[in-house]
């Protein structure tokens, strides 16, 4: 099942040209509007959310919005740098999130992110990575996610959160939305607003016959895009900068074995392109063009730049029965969006050291199978609070140069957030002889401790006066826990005097 990102950046211009001024750009809370020209009369075409909350809308005569906004900022409209930058934006998706990627003039981009969410940790975490990256250079985004683009169109434009659409819940999702959400030109909305018809469910009972003899094609063929009931195509993006070749074929071709030997020549072909600049590929992307129309796609990553052909090919191999070939595949093209120069390093004496394994390969298999969200390795952090204490970091990150805490062990599994027990101690400083965890009581057979944590207070105001008293545990089956009390057991300034199970021992 295809799933499609829809971007909608609902006030694009307006911060698109906050960046481009920098420092010299208005304040945020500033009401901003861009105006154009709308035949000989100059309108808002643009405006950010100070002045939406003032009042202002779309369409709006701009002298007629200067004279209700006391302070207005008013700059010109700049449709070519809107659209240059909208193509820088959609070049950056498409090294980052997913490989086919399509700009959507004039405030969006679609994003077919099947088969590639799981590399961003799934759909939910693709999202939301994307909406907090963009807000974190100033553009304001909505997000929506569907098995169609006309779908996750309709449904980014609507809602203000992101919504994820199930193929068989469309005419439910879809039904209740205003009709001008059907990407129709204005005139037909119009037409057919006078006819009754308000929401995507009206105009999808209406028999089609009708409405193309009034209206023509457009209004049915919407309805089709929108609900999967036919292919739509899309002006897939082309950088010039990317490095990529391309294989046509004479005659479709479609069966796994025909497909895996030109993947191979084409790895080879891209190969001895890096080889003459130098450079390893980061990231590939194989795009199958069929003869429908439609474009299947295969995204890998490397751990480190790779320019090893039958690794490159192998990684993208392993994929290609997620390719649905349909009526046949007449093209096909691999591009390498991310490419680095490779890192040569003279490996060290046998006779002075032992090689170290190099485990890239390994790496790149598992992040590929299983995502690259769910491949990493644990580090320690200079804090004295436990849950502070490990960062994840990447297979291959060099280390930090922190060591682990070796005055006392720490458990092998840390729970977040520590979960509440109910404890039997004697105060101030005593271990527990007994405690209830999941319904479960536990007697202690030995303890040691207590190991005091303060909090830190340069972290947080609240943790001023913060204390912890640790305590490992072994019950009578052998079981070891680490528990803690919140509080020194004497001062109720310093905690709740409550207890937590915070780790097992393995």
């Amino acid at each position: 099942m295809s799933r499609v990102v829809s971007l909608c950046l609902p006030s694009w211009p307006t911060d698109r040209l906050r960046r481009s001024l920098g420092a010299s750009a208005p304040p945020a809370d500033a009401p901003l509007v861009i105006v154009g020209r709308d035949g000989r009369k100059r309108v808002v075409v643009a405006l950010n959310a100070a002045a939406g909350d003032c009042g202002l809308r779309i369409g709006m005569a701009a002298t007629q919005a200067q004279a209700f906004v006391c302070g207005l900022v008013v700059r010109d409209a700049e449709l070519a740098a809107d659209a240059a930058a909208l193509d820088q934006l959609a070049l950056w998706a498409l090294r980052r999130y997913a490989p086919v990627v399509a700009a959507d003039p004039p405030d969006g981009l679609m994003i077919d992110v099947t088969g590639a969410a799981h590399l961003r940790g799934g759909e939910a975490a693709l999202l939301t990575d994307m909406v907090e990256r963009l807000a974190a250079i100033g553009v304001a985004a909505r997000v929506a996610i569907a098995p169609t683009y006309g779908a996750a169109h309709a449904l980014a434009r609507t809602r203000a959160q992101p919504i994820f659409a199930a193929d068989g819940g469309l005419p439910a999702v879809l039904g209740p939305l205003p009709i001008s959400v059907l990407r129709l030109d204005a005139r037909t909305i119009d037409g057919l607003r006078r006819l009754g018809f308000d929401t995507v469910a009206e105009l999808a009972a209406t028999p089609r016959a009708a409405l193309a003899l009034r209206f023509g094609p457009e209004p049915g063929q919407r309805l089709d895009q929108a609900f999967g009931r036919i292919a739509e195509p899309f002006e897939l993006l082309t950088a010039p900068e990317l490095i990529r070749v391309e294989q046509k074929f004479a005659e479709p071709i479609g069966a796994p074995e025909t497909l895996a030997r030109y993947t191979g020549k084409l790895v080879t072909a891209l190969c001895e392109v890096l080889d003459a600049k130098a450079l390893g590929a980061r990231k590939l992307d194989l795009l199958f063009h069929r003869v429908d129309n439609r474009v299947e796609a295969i995204r890998i990553g490397t751990a480190k730049p790779v320019r090893d052909v039958k690794r490159l090919t192998r990684l993208l191999c392993d994929k290609i029965e997620t390719v649905a070939p349909g009526f046949g595949i007449e093209a096909m093209r691999l591009s390498a969006p991310i490419a680095e120069p490779l890192d040569f390093r003279q490996s060290g004496s046998s006779l002075i050291e032992a090689a170290s394994a190099d485990v890239s390969a390994l790496i790149d298999t598992l992040a590929n199978r299983v995502g690259q969200a769910a491949l990493y390795r644990v580090a320690p952090v200079a804090s004295g609070v436990p849950e502070r204490g490990v960062a994840r970091l990447a297979p291959l990150a060099p280390p930090g140069g922190v060591t682990w805490p070796a005055a006392w062990p720490r458990p092998s599994r840390l729970f977040d957030p520590p979960e509440r027990v109910e404890a039997m101690a004697l105060l101030p400083d005593r271990p527990p002889v007994a405690f209830t965890w999941r319904g479960e009581r536990r007697r202690v057979r030995c303890a040691d401790g207590p190991e005091r944590i303060f909090g830190e207070w340069w972290t947080r105001e609240a943790e001023l006066s913060a204390v912890r008293d640790y305590f490992m545990l072994e019950d009578e089956a052998g079981e070891r826990f680490w528990l803690y009390r919140s509080g020194d057991g004497e001062d109720p300034a310093t905690g709740s005097l409550s207890w937590f199970l915070h780790g097992i021992f393995g």
